[in-house]
């Protein structure tokens, strides 16, 4: 994020410069006609003339001042003092500044690093670096008129008097460059605020309405820079609009995944963590885009599900409520009596550590099996993941065995008795002899 705050800064100040290169190619002709702008200058306005004539008055009270001083006091004290008053307001003000902040983390020697830690993102550091570089400035041209290398106002009259306006919008379009960064860097104060006040606000949503608001205040001061050197941008404007209907047409399915993933931003069917159920697709929400959704399996395998497949299928979240029940089949044998096997059950379970207390487990009579009554063991866990239901549901049925062995409750298996079908018309046989005997003479 450093080196991106550093390479926007970098990128701007240039073609700012670059701008005002341009914008300089004014000329006047030797009758002395008045310059024309060329597209893409800054066009001149009263406010700016104004501001250009005091800035001039400036100059001109700043290069009387030391004229003075140095005609009274001479060049070598005033070089001192010039030097003293650098000295304070680049050194000794940052330290003592310094000093009454908490201890800071380790300087890395990355001269990007140090780039974007002298990158201002409040107001006071905007503030700081504005009345620092101004010092420095006016100390360095204060040199050049103590010693007679500039005459100021000549130099930077033809700037300020209205007929070249390219310093002013150089000057306003660092300072909104510098607005952006506080504004974004507040704004990530100001929601960082809002979700520890809000319960529920997750920080991937937060990380989202972060990224939305950036992009907004960066936008917004991309065209005001733009409307600062006199570009206009309705041409741009009209060919991103062809450029967004033929790029809806030929991604739909990205789009949708988009709109989807914005979708499940703000609902929260399910948060990073959650175990849940999408579709056929069964493990732990890992990551959440504004594409795709990414989950873990119960082998190790990572799922990624397009957003839009998410929010047309049904999603079953087992974490949400924080509690999960959980079911598992016993048989007891049809001699043995139901209640007393009920009760022991719900006994073997409320002595189990994985099961919670409330919800108390409970037996529900189920089927009539083909070796046994079947019972529904029914119980909750907390907090439910994988591996605490299946601690849970092997602690139920060792519980439960270990009951059921210790009163003599058998738990039958299977069983089938065979009769074997030439046997059975052996013994009908007789009889039906007799019935089917003919009619005889005795």
């Amino acid at each position: 994020m450093a080196n991106y705050r550093v390479a926007v800064v970098c990128l701007l100040v240039l073609t700012a410069g670059c701008a005002s290169l341009g914008g300089s190619g004014t000329s006047n002709g030797a009758d002395g006609a008045t310059a024309t702008p060329t597209p893409g200058t800054a066009t001149p306005t009263p406010a700016a003339n104004e501001t250009g004539e005091g800035l001039l008055e400036l100059f001109t009270v700043l290069q009387r001042s030391l004229e003075q001083l140095v005609a009274t006091q001479g060049r070598l004290v005033a070089t001192l003092i010039l030097l003293v008053v650098l000295l304070v307001s680049v050194v000794v003000v940052p330290a003592a500044l310094s000093r009454l902040r908490s201890a800071t983390s380790d300087r890395t020697g990355d001269w990007l690093q140090v780039m974007a830690d002298y990158t201002p993102t409040t107001i006071r550091g905007v503030f700081l670096r504005i009345a620092q570089f101004s010092m420095i400035v006016l100390v360095v041209l204060s040199f050049l008129i103590v010693w007679g290398v500039l005459d100021i106002v000549q130099t930077v009259g033809p700037y300020l008097n209205g007929s070249d306006q390219s310093v002013l919008a150089t000057i306003q379009t660092v300072v909104l460059v510098m607005l952006a960064f506080v504004l974004s860097d507040q704004m990530q104060r100001w929601i960082g605020r809002f979700s520890q006040a809000v319960t529920g606000f997750t920080e991937h949503q937060e990380e989202i309405l972060l990224r939305l608001g950036q992009v907004t205040v960066f936008v917004t001061i991309g065209a005001t820079i733009f409307a600062v050197w006199g570009i206009d941008l309705s041409g741009l404007l009209v060919g991103a609009g062809f450029l967004g209907i033929v790029v809806g047409l030929a991604a739909r399915q990205t789009l949708g995944s988009l709109i989807a993933g914005f979708v499940l931003m703000f609902s929260r069917p399910f948060t990073i963590g959650d175990w849940v159920l999408v579709g056929d697709q069964e493990g732990i929400v890992t990551d959440i885009t504004i594409f795709n959704t990414r989950l873990e399996n119960f082998d190790g395998e990572f799922v990624i599900i397009p957003n839009d497949r998410v929010s047309d299928r049904a999603v079953t979240n087992r974490s949400r409520k924080g509690l999960l029940r959980l079911t598992v089949d016993i048989g007891v044998d049809y001699d043995t009596d139901v209640d007393r096997a009920m009760d022991l059950a719900r006994e073997a379970m409320a002595n189990i550590e994985h099961v919670v207390d409330s919800p108390t487990p409970d037996v529900v009579p189920k089927d009539f099996g083909d070796s046994a009554v079947v019972m529904e063991l029914r119980f909750w866990i907390d907090h439910p993941t994988p591996p605490r239901k299946w601690r849970a549901i092997s602690a139920v049925v060792r519980g439960v065995k270990a009951t059921f062995d210790e009163e003599d409750i058998s738990i039958p298996f299977p069983q089938r008795t065979l009769s074997n079908r030439v046997d059975a018309a052996d013994e009908e046989s007789p009889e039906r002899g007799v019935e089917m005997r003919p009619d005889g003479d005795g």
